[in-house]
């Protein structure tokens, strides 16, 4: 009895000890100071996430958002203008071929494991392109609830999750080169700051082939929103004329950035300095991100959407790297 009392206050002292707000800036200040590597700054996040309640959530979101575009922005100033061209045009059919296969994929799975439409539509779509990026673009237009979303960002967030520690493990496995492994990244990974964090973990050269073919990738938001747009008013059920498409604008930063770094050669210097704030950056955004993933969010996407899920990205990553593997395709 009496050592249930000596316990009781000392574990009370620890809890008020340890302010969960604290942490999560003590967290990102390493995180953002170039000690750590992206994927142990994303482990530390889910560390976070998993064992505190999470004091600024939507605020972190909303970081996690603003400052990977400006990291992908500062990475294009370490980028060669003619190998983001040259990547962007190899990688144009694959991508196409790809995104199709997978829209079309996904939702036969999604009818599968009796996924509700409109979330399976997000899941297929957060594969297909660019992970969360693509459900914010096309949620609104085929007018996913709340619930819905949050399904499909969960689902797409613990595989990219996932992605990030595993995928370079896989290709130093199977010795793939820089260029195959940036091709693997871009057409397997969902999210843009996955690809990046798993591509530079592996190389530069991986990193400039990842995130150019990545980035082109994420303009089929447009066509994809315009199609889904398209749909939902012959079938009477979208509002018509209110759903916006949104434009990934900084891709058009990211491409001006590395025409920069051709031209301007004076300004190397600089612009080297700019592309490691990029990654110093992204390292900070898989914090970010990492810290979003809890126990909450793994209840909520719940078993049948995340079998869709993991069945659909098992197949994308499986059928790309064999394609890939066997020199099929190639940069």
């Amino acid at each position: 009895m009496t050592t249930l009392q000596e316990e009781t206050p000392n574990a009370a002292i620890i809890k008020r000890r340890v302010n969960p707000r604290t942490l999560f800036f003590l967290g990102l200040l390493v995180a953002a100071s170039g000690l750590v590597s992206p994927p142990v700054a994303l482990v530390a996040g889910i560390a976070f996430g998993f064992t505190v309640e999470h004091p600024l959530r939507q605020e972190a979101a909303s970081l996690a958002k603003t400052l990977l575009q400006l990291s992908v922005i500062a990475l294009g100033f370490g980028m060669n203008l003619a190998q983001v061209v040259h990547a962007g045009r190899s990688g144009f059919l694959y991508t196409a071929v790809s995104i199709t296969t997978a829209m079309a994929l996904g939702m036969l799975l999604g009818r599968l494991f009796r996924v509700g439409g409109k979330a399976s539509f997000l899941i297929a779509a957060g594969t297909a392109i660019c992970g969360g990026s693509a459900i914010a673009a096309v949620a609104p237009i085929n007018e996913a609830n709340e619930e819905e979303i949050g399904v499909a960002m969960g689902t797409v967030f613990v595989l990219n999750s996932v992605a990030l520690l595993a995928f370079p493990a896989i290709g130093w496995a199977l010795h793939l080169d820089q260029n195959q492994f940036g091709l693997w990244c871009a057409l397997a990974i969902h999210d843009t700051s996955s690809v990046v964090g798993a591509a530079a973990k592996y190389g530069n050269q991986a990193l400039a082939v990842g995130t150019t073919v990545k980035l082109a990738r994420a303009l089929w938001i447009v066509p994809v929103s315009l199609l889904t747009a398209g749909y939902m008013a012959r079938v009477g059920m979208g509002r018509k004329g209110t759903a916006k498409v949104k434009m990934p604008w900084f891709i058009v930063f990211f491409l001006l950035a590395a025409v920069a770094n051709m031209y301007l050669t004076q300004m190397h210097g600089v612009f080297a300095g700019l592309s490691h704030l990029g990654k110093v950056g992204l390292t900070a955004t898989l914090f970010l991100i990492g810290t979003g993933l809890s126990k909450q969010t793994l209840r909520q996407v719940g078993v049948r959407p995340f079998l869709q899920g993991v069945s659909l990205w098992a197949v994308v990553a499986t059928v790309s790297l064999a394609a890939i593997y066997l020199r099929v395709i190639g940069i």
